[in-house]
């Protein structure tokens, strides 16, 4: 189950006892759960895998940060205003500036290099480096489905959590944002994860084998029931519409004996 219930975290995992924050975390603790995407990935794959999730941590992350938190117009009129609407009183207040402050600390400590220790400095560069990690993933996809074959994978989910809230959010001002648009074969793959495993209108998955089993059974015998109702009553049918004879009965035949009783001595 995700959850911001506990500490206002987005994502968090609650299962069991144990919580996860964190898009990595959640995935490393969801493998030791033997519940893995990668398990039909070469070690090639799964090598490029962790560049990849490596890559957007570093590049496309801080970028995410700014455009949700620190980016003025945007915190002021989409961000904040949607959290304070889901957090009950006090954590309206609360929870929003805090997001913000963590979402600045954190971009000062990853990008924060000499000279630039100001995150108006920072700008160009953020948006830089999360630009050049958009045209590496378009052309690591290319007219792909997913980014390994035909089924989705880790990657494919991490890459999705990070561009779909980008691409889908009303966002007043985003440089990154017009950027993705131009990247089609993105957008294209966050519409199809979108209609194939979000939409509400999805396919029902199929029934468990034995209960089919079961109910191609009960139609077996319905069907067989119905057959030998009719039978039965074209049976009856065929009494009811045949003429009534009287039984016949055999006329006893004068034995040789009774002849030769009467003949006269």
């Amino acid at each position: 189950m995700l959850s911001n219930m506990s500490t206002a975290s987005v994502p968090e995992l609650f299962c069991g006892d144990s919580t996860v924050q964190e898009p990595t975390q959640i995935l490393n603790f969801m493998r030791k759960q033997r519940l893995n995407a990668d398990y039909e990935l070469t070690a090639r794959q799964g090598a490029d895998t962790m560049a990849y999730i490596a890559l957007l941590e570093e590049k496309l992350r801080p970028a995410l940060l700014h455009t949700f938190w620190v980016d003025a117009e945007n915190y002021a009129n989409l961000t904040r205003p949607w959290f304070a609407s889901r957090s009950p009183f006090p954590l309206n207040f609360l929870v929003p500036c805090r997001h913000a402050n963590i979402a600045l600390s954190r971009i000062l400590l990853t990008k924060g290099e000499a000279p630039l220790h100001r995150i108006s400095e920072m700008e160009g560069k953020i948006y830089s480096d999360a630009k050049e990690c958009l045209n590496l993933l378009s052309y690591r996809l290319g007219a792909a489905k997913y980014f390994f074959g035909n089924s989705p994978t880790s990657l494919d989910a991490f890459v999705f959590g990070f561009l779909a809230p980008l691409e889908k959010a009303n966002l007043p001002s985003s440089p990154l944002l017009s950027h993705l648009r131009q990247l089609e074969n993105l957008t294209g793959f966050c519409d199809n994860i979108l209609a194939t495993f979000f939409s509400s209108d999805r396919p029902c998955p199929p029934p468990p084998v034995q209960e089919t089993v079961d109910a191609n059974l009960q139609k077996l015998t319905q069907l067989v029931n119905k057959e030998s109702n009719l039978i039965e009553k074209m049976d009856d049918n065929l009494r009811s519409s045949s003429p009534q004879h009287k039984p016949y009965r055999a006329e006893p035949k004068a034995g040789l004996s009774g002849a030769n009783s009467s003949t006269p001595a």
